[in-house]
């Protein structure tokens, strides 16, 4: 088989935050009945048509120590992969850390983090396609703004260390894993989120959120940031050298933009910054090319679902009006190379941001927790055969260089490897990781 011309996917979820000050460990996995029920998820993606999976290992349970790990569940689950010549997109780190690692606090995470990637992509050398660490903001703003997950830091400083420690292990990683597989294409995950003055009291705090939100992409794609965000790192814990960094080491040239969009996205703001709710207001679309005129990147719709609803049908009537507004931004002239409905199964937990170990199913999935399809599972099998023939940017020339796992070892596949191999050789005379408060010596001028 050839690669898709637009990568329709969906994926399997895999958060494992800590909550209870980390003494309780939430695994999707685990109350999504992934573990016992793999074989039949990834039988699922086939009865759909789908050819591309958002998923990767529990970290937890896969990274043990520095440089030791248990490959056993990974090499079952990828091996299955490439049997039936899925594409993976390797989420790699999904709002959690191993036990030894302790939390996003850690300076050793980045270093430590870029290590595991590495060893992964040399298990697995046939997977190119990688989301090193998932939905970065919402990592960093979970975890030590609101105090929910992880760390439960409720500070400025909590978060902006947070944050500067997680891009960094995901540049990191990029850097690690190109060493591996040169061709590799990174999918950032990133959650598109806009807020909304209540009133015009309100129009600084929203102001400020709305430059908050591009922080992690900024950072990760090597973009000065603008000067009250700037003012704001500096405030609060991030370095010049480390800041610097991030302007000088960035691979953005090997990334996709991916916008996760939930009706949740959109928020409305008080004067004393407090913040709930806004529904549906501006969508996708509008949201999307906000953030695609700040980075130019081709973009791919990483998330979305919704309640399937009381009626039975909310979730079908959302897949809709996302598909819709994807093809509003691709006939604006955006790149936009794919689609995600997440998850493949309902989860779990989820109404309450995994904050509750509650144990109340969520029904979110194409699918049940039975492996029964629902309809928004019929409706997105019918989309994807409606569209799937269907170019992503109205040029043949203007496509993922997607190599399906069947392809690894075609000549055309080795000879993009060593082409990419040879040119990432010429910008990488200075590959180095950066600790939190270590300088770094600058590694030349910004490309």
């Amino acid at each position: 088989m050839t690669a898709p011309w637009f990568m329709f996917a969906t994926g399997i979820e895999n958060s494992y935050p800590t909550i209870d000050n980390g003494r309780k460990r939430v695994d999707e996995m685990e109350k999504c009945g992934h573990y016992k029920h793999w074989r039949t998820d990834f039988e699922l993606l086939q009865d759909l048509d789908v050819r591309v999976l958002r998923y990767g290992p529990p970290i937890h349970k896969t990274w043990l120590a520095p440089e030791r790990y248990d490959w056993g569940f990974a090499d079952l689950t990828f091996g299955y992969l490439k049997e039936i010549d899925v594409a993976p997109i390797v989420d790699l780190c999904h709002f959690g850390v191993p036990d030894f690692i302790g939390d996003f606090q850690n300076p050793d995470f980045p270093e430590l983090f870029a290590g595991y990637a590495r060893a992964f992509a040399e298990r697995f050398p046939w997977v190119q396609l990688y989301t090193p660490v998932n939905e970065m903001f919402i990592c960093a703003q979970f975890s030590a703004a609101y105090g929910w997950w992880n760390e439960q830091l409720t500070s400025d400083r909590g978060f902006v260390t947070a944050l500067k420690h997680i891009v960094q292990a995901n540049c990191a990683a990029m850097w690690a894993i190109l060493d591996v597989r040169p061709d590799a294409i990174f999918i950032q995950s990133e959650s598109s989120e806009y807020f909304h003055a209540e009133d015009p009291a309100a129009i600084k705090p929203a102001e400020l959120m709305n430059s908050r939100r591009f922080l992690s992409l900024d950072l990760n794609y090597g973009r000065r940031v603008d000067s009250e965000m700037y003012e704001y790192l500096m405030d609060n814990g991030m370095t010049r050298e480390e800041y610097h960094y991030f302007l000088e080491r960035h691979l953005r040239h090997h990334c996709i933009m991916g916008n996760d969009y939930y009706v949740t996205n959109e928020h409305r703001v008080a004067a004393d910054g407090r913040t709930w709710g806004a529904g549906e207001v501006f969508g996708y679309d509008d949201i999307t090319r906000q953030y695609y005129d700040r980075y130019k990147l081709p973009v791919m719709h990483t998330e979305t679902n919704i309640n399937e609803g009381p009626n039975g049908d909310e979730a079908a009537i959302w897949l809709w009006k996302q598909w819709a507004n994807v093809l509003r931004v691709r006939n604006c002239g955006v790149p936009i190379v794919g689609f995600t409905w997440y998850s493949l199964t309902d989860q779990v937990d989820w109404d309450t941001a995994l904050r509750e170990d509650n144990g109340r199913v969520n029904p979110l999935g194409l699918y049940d927790l039975d492996r029964n399809i629902r309809k928004v599972g019929e409706a997105y099998k019918k989309l994807i055969a409606d569209w799937s023939e269907v170019l992503p940017a109205q040029s043949v020339c203007l496509n993922v260089p997607l190599i399906l796992p069947s392809e690894y070892d075609e000549p055309f596949a080795r000879r993009r490897r060593d082409w990419a191999r040879r040119y990432q050789r010429r910008r990488s005379r200075t590959k180095t990781v950066v600790r939190a408060n270590e300088p770094v010596e600058p590694a030349g001028p910004r490309r």
